[in-house]
């Protein structure tokens, strides 16, 4: 097959683009997300592709979208942080495009496109973590990609951390995202800049105020020797080694790739997740230890898997 092209869903922002057999992007667009109108979200799907399409000589449309995908491959079940709902996303994209169409999870996409062409590339079995607002999470097994029986397999953070813990939008408290996540960074970042504003002087040098801290801020403010931006970090690095120890307990990949938008910042929490995983593994000293990898394809990594899924439809 020829050129497909990949649409990777979030909740802000729609990226689009027009993928080779290589995983190389040929042209590539951004639209936003309308995230609280599934009509409105299909419709915007529909003219990137269109917009596309009409410069290039495309075969089939693969789409990565946040949340959970039925076995077909089609529906959307459900997504913690849009408002999809049981919807048929395959059925309204392929009737506004006129072309084969496959909806896969935005991380699993990630994955996929990572195995093939990234940091994944000569590995057989691969675990894939996306940390960004929440945890996504992608698994390769044997050279394919797992879904479950029901396509809804890896959903690496909504596993418990903490019994009765923070409440997350699956609607279970004490999920791994709440801890180990983008979010749960700032979370931390800001409950330790309340408890003790000196040790977040340039913290809040950078945000004004409590309130006003970001993530950007977060990491600049770490780089900057802010210890509270620090501890957030390694609070983060010390959740993302446990996870890791608890998915190679039961899966035993050859290499962790980490992605997602926290990826940018593995200078800061990278040396501390390995060290936190090598601690915290079953079996330790008496088994080969998986490399922990930062993604290799960045933002680009769910366009491409999602186009290159679409070439397995």
């Amino acid at each position: 097959m020829g050129l497909t092209i990949g649409v990777d869903v979030g909740g802000t922002k729609i990226a689009s683009g027009v993928v080779d057999e290589e995983g190389r992007i040929l042209e590539s667009g951004v639209r936003h997300s309308p995230a609280g109108s599934p009509e409105k979200m299909a419709l915007t799907i529909a003219e990137a592709v269109t917009d596309l399409a009409g410069r290039h000589e495309v075969e089939a449309v693969g789409i990565g979208a946040a949340g959970f995908i039925d076995e077909t491959r089609s529906v959307v079940r459900f997504a913690p942080n849009l408002a999809w709902r049981e919807e048929p996303l395959r059925k309204k994209v392929s009737e506004l495009v006129d072309l084969p169409v496959v909806v896969e999870n935005d991380a699993n996409a990630m994955a996929w496109g990572e195995y093939r062409f990234g940091a994944g590339r000569g590995e057989s079995h691969v675990v894939c973590v996306t940390v960004g607002t929440g945890i996504g999470g992608g698994i390769v097994l044997a050279g394919d990609l797992y879904r479950g029986r029901w396509g809804m397999g890896a959903e690496l953070g909504h596993t418990q951390a903490v019994p009765g813990g923070r409440a997350c939008g699956c609607g279970n408290q004490g999920c791994w995202e709440k801890y180990a996540s983008g979010s749960a960074l700032l979370v931390d970042a800001k409950e330790n800049a309340q408890a003790d504003p000196s040790s977040a002087v340039r913290l809040l040098e950078l945000a004004g105020s409590v309130e006003g801290i970001k993530g950007e801020h977060v990491t600049e403010a770490a780089r900057r020797g802010d210890a509270a931006s620090l501890a957030a970090f390694a609070s983060l690095a010390g959740w993302l080694g446990q996870g890791l120890a608890d998915i190679a307990a039961i899966l035993d990949p050859g290499c962790f790739i980490l992605g997602g938008g926290v990826s940018g910042a593995a200078d800061l929490f990278l040396d501390g997740v390995r060290d936190e995983f090598a601690a915290r593994l079953t079996g330790r000293g008496h088994r080969p230890l998986a490399e922990i990898r930062v993604a290799e394809l960045g933002p680009a990594a769910g366009v491409v898997g999602a186009a290159d899924l679409a070439r397995l439809r």
